[in-house]
């Protein structure tokens, strides 16, 4: 019982009364969950060359992983987990401007340190399978285990409508789903048919892109495998022959391909 009784006091010590701390912390978390366990099942699948995973469980691990993650932080941040649907509460009046920076700071901050953390669980991983050559381009290409690549034939113009496309089906789907006034989804569920939409954007719209729909996810791994050892590559547009991109689940064939 004398252990018991200073609990409380230490718990209200501990207490985060900042409410935009809190927010920032839940934000950083979710994402952190929504990334490990994202690039988790992609890197199973790669380094195992497919016996342990293929494209429909690397869809079906991130959808998942979405529901995971709102779950984490849904009731403190709100788990936006993605600067685009910051940016639409704010044109809808649901967040401050203000915040929109705070929130899009702590997601790609999340998302690059999440990918580090996958880095480091699947280091021997892709040491065996890379035979320690990390590269962004060939038959034995990591890169898109952290970052989604485009497809081999998409130009640039088509691409970007597949990007405009893929988020605003999903932002469209997540304002139905958080309608009170629409058909309702049973309290507490929210993000399983959250889950389910992000599954079936991927399953129709991701083998151009790899339906990345959330700019901190893609751009807080490229920036993470920069600096751990893909280097400037991964910003780069023009793809070898033999190249397998995970991400869209497609072979670069064996003339030289460049993205216009």
């Amino acid at each position: 019982m004398a252990l018991e009784q200073p609990l409380p006091a230490v718990r209200g010590q501990l207490r985060i009364r900042s409410l935009l701390a809190r927010q920032c912390l839940a934000e950083f978390l979710s994402v952190f969950v929504l990334m490990l366990l994202t690039q988790g099942a992609v890197a199973q699948a790669v380094t195992s060359g497919e016996t342990k995973g293929n494209f429909f469980t690397m869809f079906l691990a991130g959808s998942l992983a979405v529901t995971v993650a709102i779950y984490v932080g849904g009731n403190v941040s709100g788990a936006h987990l993605n600067p685009a649907f910051s940016l639409a509460m704010c044109l809808l009046g649901r967040l401050p401007w203000t915040k929109l920076p705070i929130y899009s700071f702590m997601q790609l901050l999340s998302s690059f340190c999440a990918s580090g953390a996958t880095y480091i669980l699947y280091y021997d991983a892709l040491q065996n399978y890379t035979g320690g050559n990390l590269t962004v381009t060939g038959p034995k290409e990591t890169a898109s285990i952290f970052a989604t690549y485009p497809a081999p034939y998409l130009s640039l113009n088509n691409g970007f409508l597949d990007q405009v496309l893929g988020t605003g089906i999903l932002i469209v789907g997540l304002l139905a789903i958080l309608d009170r006034q629409n058909k309702g989804v049973p309290a507490g569920l929210e993000p399983v048919v959250v889950g389910l939409l992000v599954l079936v954007i991927g399953l129709s719209m991701g083998a151009n892109c790899g339906a990345p729909i959330n700019p901190a996810r893609d751009l807080g791994p490229r920036l993470f495998t920069y600096v751990a050892g893909w280097g400037p590559e991964v910003f780069r547009w023009e793809m070898a022959p033999g190249t397998v991109l995970y991400s869209a689940k497609v072979s670069v064939p064996e003339s030289p391909a460049f993205f216009s």
